[in-house]
């Protein structure tokens, strides 16, 4: 084969700059400037052009090295035992294809250790007599930094050990619980500074900072009777406090004095009757199968932990076994990590636009270049409201972090100052509504959000509610989407939500939208009007949430159905009345008395009664056998819709609520269930699975 061409060292050296600097940036600055799954990319086109031409590969070659280095602010602290790197796998076909070198390599695949790869900072730890000796960093992978001192702060970090050998060394992650990130990026933001992209970054911010030397200086002015500045007490202090969010968890075994466990996992075991915190989720897979069951489980999971993950580390279980395997100049041939999709990336903001919603809020969102975060390609995240645009510090044209996690609708963290080139603009909040040009206004006093008053007749809140009467979450109405809800509007086959069910097939006709050649009606028209008539028939519940009243979703519209059961009486009902209600209280019930009080609303309501909507949902005659029962649903459903089996829990007397708490009877659980269902297993509510439903009543 053919020698490396001049564009190819070109590429090669630019790679070794680019990565090499990141590595800068990631370990001694704790700010990046590339996303995660950025240097990733980088670092695999280095390691595929080094495969080509193994002469470009050098012994400080990134591929070959360790990422990160001592910074000189703190004192160097030599590991007893190297510590190295992983390799990746991204996806499960590059792990089959680790797992199948392995096997080769051994004529089998041994039983492997799977534990969460953690987003925080690796960290090494010695202890003699049981004593905490040192706190250091990674470095090098042979020197790391001193921040021992930092340790006395941290309560996840036990000061002794008990029944420990008189020399022990563990590897281990520091990092922040996702509650206490999102509390210090709040804080980060209200003090004017650019937010951390992720957990990793912040701990790393946190440990390695020098609060002995903070200190020290605050000491050395009050001895000498100058005065200290509040800030410098306040930076102090926060930097502690800080230090006291942080957590540890151990996952690796350095040097022992004594006798060493077989296998892993029972190191593992040690460690923790030691006092040492080890992970209850690591988990011996006995067969390749077992491994991939637990990489899925937990990519299904990764939202319900109290830490970030961003995946899964698979490690031979047997330590003779681990040895036989060796490792190469930066990573254990032994172990692979398996990545899952990045949830951060950076992207750039080409501009910011602002959307009106169905009950009149204006709502700033991010256009950006489009980006591939989480599975799926996003080009539009929401930016909440003008405050939240200043607050977070993003101009028009910044390079951007984006965050995408599970289902959640995709959030810019802020931007990366170092990015920036002098032609940023900022955004400006518009003072009238884009589709009617009505002066815009905070509903009340003090509301950081603002709103279009002309809820009658504007077109866009029109169009969003016509939208929103359709969608799943209120009357499920197939045909009836954004397009139609144009369409209708556009062609003036209604002039409000109210007219929606006197629609027929002559007054489709009328739209080119609804009408084919020849006179007659699209597919799709035809469905409208079946569904439509469909749509009358809908639990109470369903109606209250399609009229769009302001704060009124599906688990407080039920709660109403519940106590009243009619339209009537929730309109004839005071808001004391309406305050009363478990799951409404005085908000809710405010908004919907002075939803109620206005002419046209009621007129809507009125309308649709005239039309056959159902506005009383029937009397059970006598209790069902779920009454008094409490129940959550979570997770995808395969027998039943959501929705489906809620009317029908409730048909049976059940109370259907949207978290779980000590008053829940029953979990109801489909696939990727999250949060809830760690939250249920927590507080011993007995968890259901479909097949189970029979066990409460409730037959497929």
């Amino acid at each position: 084969m053919a020698g490396p061409k001049q564009v190819d060292r070109g590429r090669w050296d630019e790679l070794v700059g680019l990565i090499e600097q990141a590595r800068y940036e990631y370990y001694q600055k704790d700010a990046p400037t590339l996303s995660d799954a950025e240097y990733d990319q980088l670092f695999v086109e280095l390691q595929h052009l080094e495969e080509r031409f193994p002469e470009l590969q050098k012994a400080d070659s990134p591929t070959q090295t360790v990422g990160g280095d001592r910074s000189e602010m703190f004192e160097p602290v030599e590991h007893l035992e190297r510590m190295m790197s992983l390799d990746n796998a991204f996806g499960l076909g590059e792990f089959a294809a680790w797992a199948a070198r392995v096997e080769r390599d051994l004529g089998e695949v041994p039983a492997m250790l799977c534990e969460l790869k953690i987003d925080g900072l690796a960290v090494d730890l010695v202890y003699r007599d049981g004593r905490l000796e040192s706190l250091a960093t990674r470095g090098d992978g042979r020197v790391g930094e001193d921040v021992t001192y930092n340790a006395r702060f941290i309560p996840g970090i036990p000061k002794r050990l008990t029944g420990a050998p008189s020399l022990v060394e563990v590897r281990g992650e520091v990092y922040f619980p996702v509650a206490e990130f999102n509390a210090l990026n709040e804080q980060m933001l209200d003090l004017g500074r650019s937010p951390f992209a992720n957990p990793r970054n912040a701990g790393a911010g946190t440990l390695r900072q020098r609060v002995d030397r903070r200190q020290a200086e605050i000491t050395a002015r009050e001895q000498s009777g100058r005065k200290v500045s509040e800030k410098a007490t306040a930076d102090l202090q926060r930097g502690i406090d800080a230090l006291g969010r942080l957590r540890l968890t151990v996952h690796g075994l350095g040097v022992l004095d004594g006798q060493r466990p077989a296998l892993l996992s029972q190191a593992y075991e040690q460690m923790r009757s030691w006092g040492l915190p080890v992970s209850d989720r690591a988990r011996v897979a006995p067969t390749i199968a077992d491994v991939e069951a637990y990489v899925k489980e937990f990519e299904a999971k990764r939202h319900s932990l109290e830490h970030e993950i961003d995946g899964v580390v698979v490690k031979v279980d047997d330590l003779a076994i681990q040895s036989r395997l060796g490792a190469t100049s930066r990573a254990p041939r032994w172990a692979i990590a398996v990545k899952y999709p990045p949830e951060v990336v950076r992207t750039r903001l080409l501009d910011i636009e602002v959307n009106v919603g169905r009950t009149g809020r204006v709502t700033p969102f991010a256009v950006m270049k489009p980006v591939r975060v989480s599975g799926t390609t996003v080009s539009m995240a929401t930016l909440h409201n003008a405050h939240e645009v200043q607050r977070k510090g993003v101009l028009i044209g910044d390079m951007v972090f984006l965050r995408k996690a599970g289902e959640i609708i995709p959030e810019v963290i802020g931007p990366v100052v170092e990015e920036r080139t002098g032609a940023e603009r900022a955004f400006v909040m518009p003072t009238h509504c884009p589709a009617c040009g009505t002066a815009l206004a905070p509903a009340k006093e003090g509301d950081v959000d603002i709103r279009c008053p002309n809820a009658r007749s504007c077109p866009a809140q029109l169009r969003e509610r016509l939208n929103h009467v359709g969608s799943r979450g209120a009357l499920d109405i197939e045909g009836l989407g954004w397009k139609s809800a144009i369409a209708l509007l556009d062609d003036h086959l209604v002039e409000d939500e109210g007219d929606l069910f006197f629609l027929d097939e002559p007054a489709l006709l009328r739209s080119a939208f609804f009408r084919r050649a020849g006179d007659e009606l699209t597919e799709n028209a035809r469905v409208l009007l079946a569904q439509l008539e469909l749509a009358k028939t809908r639990p109470l519940w369903r109606v209250l949430v399609a009229l769009s009243i302001r704060h009124v979703g599906p688990t407080a519209a039920q709660a109403l159905a519940r106590e009243f059961g009619s339209m009537d009486a929730i309109r004839s009902a005071t808001v004391e009345q309406l305050s009363a209600v478990d799951g409404v209280g005085p908000t809710i019930a405010n908004a919907l008395h002075e939803w109620f009080g206005v002419d046209w609303h009621a007129a809507v309501v009125d309308k649709w009664e005239r039309a056959g909507v159902r506005m009383a949902d029937a009397v059970v005659a006598g209790p069902g056998p779920l009454t008094g029962k409490t129940i959550v649903i979570t997770g995808t459903l395969t027998g039943w819709s959501r929705d489906g089996l809620t009317e029908r829990l409730q048909e049976l007397g059940a109370k259907v609520t949207g978290s779980v708490s000590k008053k829940t009877d029953y979990l109801i659980a489909g696939e990727n269930a999250g949060s809830k269902y760690a939250k249920a297993e927590s507080l011993g509510v007995p968890i259901l699975s479909e097949d189970r439903l029979a066990e409460i009543g409730v037959e497929a």
